[in-house]
């Protein structure tokens, strides 16, 4: 069984790899330590596909180290000791680069086993992950790690890796493929900026498409059918998740409708009706709030209406709703209200609540001046008389502030006439 295509044309030289300008062109700093030949620990943080195995195997290849691979997912720490154990045989007397692929699901204690290796440079270690290395990789590592971020390949660039592709299944099948432009547009386009998924887009075409006197032909539809179902990224666990529905909460905070409805329509794409929905709510408490108060019901309504009929029919109500929030004025004071008590909170300022709100009727015999005092506002003019609410220590506390939407605005005008009678502010 030959080996998958990503593998067979790994590049030969740094300007071959698809993307990671950023990393790699001319004068970046990975590219300049590549050059230099001295490999410090390195971790590879980005999605899957986008070049991070490719450069470390360019790199593997360019040392006289030996290469050991291992993978997060399957290693156990009998591995990790099988590979410490080469450094005291003829192999490892030039040192070991080890590619730990997926370290983030190695535990601390297989981590910590690679600890005294890699500080003492026996051992090298070339890691990459998919996940944020700071949340899911060990603190010792990272401090004697140097993290580079890989980010999704543009499709312009993914375009030349298409035709390669091509280039090269034709030479091994000694065969003569055509692919139209459409067609490699589309596979670039379509695979998200992952080049594996692109490579395999190709190679399904290519054992798709129909032969005609010996030729393939690969067009847009054939391409557009199979590289379709390979352009969405979503893990629920993972950053992609935490990406998509915090650009879809800012999306909608800053008005931008369009943009709401991109990310709504790849939360509902991964069948994560409960995301969609969550933030759709609190976003309307948080961002829309005393501006627009109505919307509040008018969201759950939607919500309720979405999770009752489920998909793919609840992207209709959803979307109506993050078209309303998109379009409502905006106000943040509930929510700088709210962070501003728990503040005091979680500081510790409490302090007893004011005898005349207390929940009780009587007084206890060292009371010299029995009685609660609590004053019904309902019983005086505008339903309102000044008293006392908070603690003694918090009893000149501000947390709310009034928008500048006119809905705050109106009710701030309201109270600053009744509280005017009694020079208050």
């Amino acid at each position: 069984m030959s080996s998958p295509l990503a593998d067979r044309i790994r590049p030969d030289t740094l300007d071959d790899i698809v993307g990671q300008k950023h990393l790699l062109g001319e004068g970046k700093p990975l590219r300049r330590i590549i050059e230099s030949g001295e490999i410090p620990n390195l971790i590879f943080y980005g999605p899957s596909g986008v070049g991070k195995t490719t450069l470390a195997t360019y790199i593997a290849r360019k040392t006289n180290k030996t290469l050991k691979k291992l993978n997060g997912t399957t290693a156990s720490t009998a591995d990790i000791r099988a590979v410490v154990e080469e450094l005291n045989t003829f192999s490892g007397m030039s040192g070991i680069l080890l590619y730990l692929d997926e370290i983030q699901y190695f535990n601390k204690k297989q981590q910590q086993t690679l600890l005294e290796f890699i500080e003492d440079g026996r051992i090298t270690l070339i890691a990459s992950t998919t996940e944020n290395p700071y949340f899911y990789v060990y603190n010792a590592i990272l401090s004697r790690s140097t993290v580079f971020e890989f980010k999704p390949v543009e499709a312009q660039e993914l375009e030349g890796a298409v035709r390669r592709a091509v280039r090269i299944i034709s030479q091994e099948r000694q065969l003569e493929i055509n692919i139209t432009d459409e067609a490699v547009k589309c596979i670039a386009t379509s695979c998200g900026g992952d080049v594996r998924k692109s490579l395999n887009a190709v190679e399904l075409c290519v054992i798709s498409a129909p032969e005609e006197d010996g030729v393939k032909t690969i067009g847009v539809e054939l391409a557009s059918e199979l590289s379709q179902k390979s352009a969405f990224r979503y893990d629920r666990d993972g950053d992609e998740h935490y990406d998509i529905i915090s650009a879809y909460q800012k999306s909608m905070r800053g008005s931008d409708v369009d943009a709401a409805l991109h990310y709504l329509a790849r939360l509902l794409k991964a069948d994560d009706l409960p995301s969609a929905c969550r933030r759709l709510m609190v976003c309307a408490c948080e961002d829309v709030g005393l501006a627009y108060p109505q919307i509040i019901p008018i969201v759950k309504a939607c919500v309720d209406i979405a999770q009752a009929v489920g998909l793919p029919e609840a992207r209709l109500p959803l979307a109506d709703a993050v078209i309303l929030v998109c379009l409502a004025p905006k106000s943040n004071s509930g929510h700088d209200a709210i962070a501003a008590a728990m503040a005091d909170v979680e500081a510790g300022k409490a302090g007893p609540i004011p005898r005349t709100l207390q929940n009780k009727h009587f007084d206890g015999a060292d009371n010299s001046t029995p009685g609660q005092f609590y004053r019904y506002p309902h019983e005086y003019p505008d339903h309102f008389i000044p008293q006392q609410y908070l603690p003694d220590v918090l009893k000149d506390a501000r947390y709310y502030n009034y928008g500048d939407n006119k809905n705050e605005q109106a009710f701030k005008g309201y109270w600053d006439k009744i509280k005017g009678k009694y020079g208050l502010q």
